[in-house]
């Protein structure tokens, strides 16, 4: 018999701060050369994830000890992130999580995990849908809502904004570790990346996904990472450190863009989404 998760478990506050000098080496560790925002002075939409770390393991511990027992360790599927204002350089969020749904696939489950971050005013600043996927897991029953949708609308394919190439430099996972303290060894070192199914080194998701932001936002926003009101992306495949990157970025309707990313001939991101505020 499937094992139904309780979805009625909150996490939290954990505490964070938006802090300048951190803002500035995680635009250097994500290859962001906006001005403000390698000043610090400018927050980037996908900056507030390197406060739910904490949060995110603990609305985890929902996941039955089994499902790991059983060797189906987990990848970060997918992730979104949902601005309900612009953030602000030096104010403080207090994030809380829980376990949002399950959904399982033929090739295994989904688990999904929701932050939401408030400010000093008590008022929801932001939100994360995180997706776990266990491949070839079959011990958990579907539960909760699907998680908002981002799947590339294929008429946009015929309105290409443009594309960037980004170099996957040598240090990135160093850079990316020292900023967001996520030191997994398959960053790192080449037998634990074999054990985890990949044969090279490669970049954090959350890492790949700021590249791609700051591409769009520098595309479709003017640089300007305050505009952005919702981002989010499925991870394709891992991104080999010391290749390139390119994201196109295309115009799906007023204020909506889609975007897609690639290693070489490899997808390493697919239904990628970014609104601006209206």
């Amino acid at each position: 018999m499937a094992v139904e998760i309780d979805l009625d478990q909150r996490h939290g506050p954990f505490a964070g701060t938006l802090d300048p000098s951190l803002i500035a080496q995680y635009a250097a560790a994500t290859n962001d050369t906006n001005p403000p925002v390698l000043a610090g002075d400018a927050v980037p939409a996908t900056f507030p994830v390197i406060l739910i770390f904490d949060a995110q393991w603990a609305a985890n511990a929902a996941v039955p000890k089994s499902v790991y027992q059983s060797g189906r360790n987990g990848v970060h599927g997918e992730h979104e992130v949902l601005m309900h204002r612009p953030l602000v350089p030096g104010e403080s969020l207090a994030t809380f999580s829980e376990p949002f749904a399950v959904r399982n696939t033929r090739a295994g489950a989904r688990v999904v995990l929701h932050m939401e971050q408030y400010g000093a005013d008590d008022a929801l600043a932001a939100e994360h849908w995180w997706t776990i996927f266990f491949p070839g897991c079959d011990e958990l029953a579907d539960v909760g809502p699907e998680p908002p949708d981002h799947t590339f609308p294929e008429a946009a394919r015929d309105h290409l904004v443009g594309s960037v190439t980004q170099h996957v430099a040598a240090d990135i996972a160093t850079r990316y570790a020292e900023v967001s303290n996520d030191w997994s060894e398959h960053h790192f070192d080449l037998e634990h990346a074999r054990r985890a199914g990949v044969d090279y080194l490669f970049a954090h998701g959350l890492c790949t996904m700021a590249m791609c932001a700051q591409a769009a936002v520098g595309m479709v926003a003017e640089g300007d990472p305050s505009r952005v009101r919702r981002v989010a992306v499925r991870f394709a495949s891992p991104t080999r450190i010391g290749a390139d990157v390119t994201v196109d970025v295309y115009d799906a309707s007023a204020g909506v863009y889609a975007f897609e990313a690639t290693c070489g001939d490899v997808a390493v991101v697919k239904h990628g989404r970014l609104e601006l505020f209206s």
